[in-house]
């Protein structure tokens, strides 16, 4: 079948070769016409994907017309703050055919996840979040990796799972496109956070605190916006979220890193290179914890660092010196305790 992908960066680059191998026709969108016209010459992502030879039925265009024109699944894989531009500008191009995203964050101007925002403009079409603890750079390379495929109609679900799934990528299914989702995007926040802590030195047990509390501030405000408890258990809320928090391939962790050591955001964003999402998900994230009234001290002193100058030990002191309670003060209850 045609696929298309809205998007030429590493994922997108990534997921195209992948069903290209697959034997589907596979088109890829970019803005920019010569670096498109180098990739087709070249059969190489130089920018974004270096040492990847791809598929020679893998064509890259800065038309979308003739990328999009009788496509049955359209991926999108640009950077969450850039899918509104697109929609905006594009929706009209879209036809009946299947959504799938892999970007990962929060719409900081409406507070809307992926899915509320691309219901907006493309209200009738199926929608399929695709998430999980996959970089692009790996599975290119063939490792072992295992994402979900996320849609509210199991057989939805399961045709973009049975489209990808390969000997290296496994793709599981689950209904609870809300939670994974709000996995995929938080977890760039405590990236960001774990980041901070190598850059200013700390060990193994900081990274580890910071996870664990990390992974259940993600669940609070997740459940609030109805997603499921055990989500965020699974591989798009902690298998997410130690990959990212763990990896040099993460630029949020390496955004972090660069904050640790004394850099301004603008200048840790500008030596990675490329769009930082957690950078801008912090922003959302925080917004909703107020509208909501959900409790996220980590989310909330990662704001006041990256946006309000906030020097990073003094916000690790003010998360080690909060109140005293219990691990899962939520759940436990005085009769609990003999």
């Amino acid at each position: 079948m045609k696929i298309s992908i809205i998007g030429s960066g590493s994922w997108g680059t990534a997921l195209g070769n992948l069903l290209s191998e697959k034997a589907h026709e596979v088109f890829v969108w970019g803005r920019n016409t010569s670096y498109m016209n180098e990739i087709n010459e070249q059969n190489e992502n130089k920018k974004y994907l270096p040492g990847i030879k791809l598929e020679k039925n893998l064509e890259f265009s800065s038309d979308i017309n003739y990328v999009v024109k009788g496509s049955k699944v359209i991926v999108f894989a640009i950077a969450s703050q850039g899918i509104k531009s697109v929609l905006e500008k594009y929706s009209d191009v879209f036809d009946d055919q299947i959504i799938v995203n892999v970007a990962k964050g929060i719409d900081v101007s409406s507070l809307n996840t992926m899915s509320q925002l691309i219901s907006k403009y493309l209200p009738n079409n199926v929608y399929v979040a695709l998430s999980g603890p996959s970089h692009a750079e790996e599975v290119s390379k063939k490792i072992p990796t295992t994402i979900v495929s996320a849609s509210r109609k199991k057989e939805d679900a399961e045709f973009i799972q049975d489209l990808f799934t390969t000997e290296t990528l496994r793709v599981y299914t689950n209904p609870d496109v809300i939670g994974v989702e709000i996995g995929g995007a938080l977890k760039n926040i405590i990236a960001i956070g774990a980041g901070i802590s190598d850059g200013l030195g700390y060990g193994d047990n900081a990274k580890a605190a910071l996870m664990t509390r990390g992974i259940r501030e993600i669940a609070r405000l997740g459940t609030e916006l109805g997603g499921r408890e055990e989500t965020f258990k699974g591989l798009t809320g902690i298998g997410d979220l130690i990959v990212t928090c763990t990896s040099m391939h993460s630029r949020n962790r390496r955004c972090g890193i660069l904050l640790g050591e004394g850099k301004s955001l603008e200048e840790a964003i500008d030596t990675i290179g490329m769009v930082v999402e957690g950078a801008t998900t912090i922003k959302a994230a925080y917004e909703l914890s107020k509208q909501k009234d959900v409790y996220m001290p980590i989310t909330k002193e990662l704001y006041r660092v990256l946006y309000e100058g906030k020097d990073p030990l003094e916000s690790v002191s003010k998360l080690m010196l909060k109140r005293q309670k219990h691990e899962f003060e939520e759940m436990v209850h005085e009769s609990d305790w003999s």
